[in-house]
This record gives C-alpha cells, sequence and structure tokens, in this order.
C-alpha cells in the first residue's frame, strides 16, 4: 500500500483542506446541490479516521466561509444542519479518539442550534490532545487578518501598546487561534487551483496539492497521495538547496 511509503519523521504536523466540488459532484449526477453537501459528509469522517490513524497532528477543514453567506438561504440552512448532524453522530468516536475539536471564524453568526452543538464538541473534547479537528467556520482569511488588525489598533488606542512593538509574533497572536501551528501542507480537492480566502496569514510557505478528485470522492488514499507529493518536496524557506544542505562544522 501507498501508505508504507509515509516517511514517520517527515509527517505534516498540520494539514488543512479546502473541500471543493460538493455543487459539481452532485450536478454531474443530476441532483440537488446539497445531496453533494450530504455526500461530503462521508469524507469528512474518512479524512478525519485517516489523518488520526496516520499521526497527523492538526487538521483544518474550511468548512464555511463568510463568504457563503451569500448563498441561497435553503442551502445555508442545510448546511448548517449537516454541521449538527456531523457533531451529534461523530463526537463520541472523535472524542474516544482523543481528538480535540476547535474552530476558528466570526462564529458569533452561526444559528443559535449549530452553535450549541459547536460549543458542546468544543468543552467536551478540550482535554484530548492526540490531535486537534479545526473547523473553519463563517470563517474569512483577510476577515481574520483585519479582525487581529482592530484588536491591535484598540491596544495601542488604549496606551496599552507602542505600534512599534509590533511585529510578526505579536500579530500572530491575534489570529483566531494563535496555537495553531501553520500548515505544512494545504489540500484542495475539484481541480480549481486557488486558496479562496483561507488561512492567507497562515500559508505563507505551506505546500499545495492540488486534485481534480471531488471532496465526496475524497478518501484516505487520497490523503496518502498528498502527503506523499510533500514528502517528495523540498521546503527550503526562501533558502536555497545548498543552504540546506549545509552542516554546521562539529564544535571541538
Amino acid at each position: 500500500m501507498h501508505e508504507r511509503r509515509i516517511r514517520a519523521e517527515a509527517l505534516p504536523r498540520h494539514v488543512a483542506v479546502i473541500m471543493d466540488g460538493n455543487g459539481r459532484w452532485a450536478e454531474r449526477r443530476g441532483l440537488d446541490r446539497i445531496e453533494g453537501h450530504r455526500a461530503g459528509i462521508e469524507s469528512v469522517r474518512a479524512v478525519v479516521r485517516a489523518a488520526h490513524e496516520l499521526g497527523v497532528r492538526q487538521l483544518t477543514l474550511y468548512a464555511f466561509s463568510t463568504e457563503n453567506w451569500s448563498r441561497p438561504q435553503g442551502e445555508v440552512d442545510e448546511l448548517m444542519r449537516l454541521l449538527e448532524r456531523y457533531l451529534e453522530s461523530e463526537l463520541d468516536e472523535v472524542d474516544r479518539n482523543g481528538i480535540r475539536v476547535r474552530a476558528i471564524g466570526r462564529l458569533e453568526r452561526l444559528p443559535d442550534a449549530a452553535r450549541a452543538k459547536l460549543d458542546d464538541a468544543l468543552r467536551r473534547t478540550r482535554d484530548n490532545d492526540e490531535m486537534d479537528l479545526v473547523f473553519a467556520l463563517s470563517y474569512g482569511g483577510r476577515t481574520e487578518i483585519v479582525d487581529a488588525a482592530r484588536k491591535l489598533a484598540r491596544e495601542v488606542e488604549q496606551g496599552k501598546l507602542d505600534a512599534e512593538a509590533i511585529d510578526e509574533k505579536l500579530f500572530a497572536a491575534c489570529l483566531y487561534d494563535p496555537e495553531l501551528a501553520d500548515p505544512d501542507l494545504l489540500i484542495r480537492t475539484g481541480g480549481e487551483s486557488r486558496v479562496s480566502n483561507f488561512l492567507l496569514w497562515q500559508i505563507a510557505y505551506a505546500e499545495i496539492h492540488v486534485t481534480d478528485v471531488m471532496w465526496p470522492d475524497f478518501r484516505k488514499n487520497d490523503l496518502v497521495e498528498a502527503i506523499l507529493a510533500y514528502q517528495s518536496r523540498e521546503r527550503r524557506y526562501g533558502k536555497t538547496s545548498a543552504q540546506l544542505r549545509a552542516r554546521p562544522e562539529p564544535v571541538s
């Protein structure tokens, strides 16, 4: 199996996924778009299990963007219900496997029922430490950056912070969940080659893997392929290959 080729020492710590293609998957089958979203829930189950089995420490799923609020109200309502159903049906297994549920975004916009289910999952799993399962909900990368800038601006205005003290580290500490590591690997399903306002600050050095597989068809083997592609690359962080190969002289 391809899974055996994965090098444990080079496993991406944080994998982020843009789960795209639900609507197109349904339309190609003559189904209503919402059927694609329902089918996509099976992929969420499969990928969460697979990531946990492989040893991924953090998995972030782009579940609902700030732009998604502009979709037809019926589709928005069904997406919120699907979130509730997933949390209801999977929380026991998630908790049993030591997975901590986290969420980023403007969560105050979520409907009361969905927010209550989410809050229960956050509370129930908060002490788990095998893997973080992060849902990006009512999330936008630009919105997150604006919210962080506003937070810093208020502190400057109140005299709690000197504007000259603001650096990348301080800015990152004002993001929705500063405890999350930057993604090592960003996967986008559905074949489109764009980041769609997702984790714009955090993916500065992420390796990007685009697959034509639509999200409802994405399974463990597809995740393994993405990880193998990631492990085949050299991550230079602005350095040259020669610099990375160079080793410091031993201290005598």
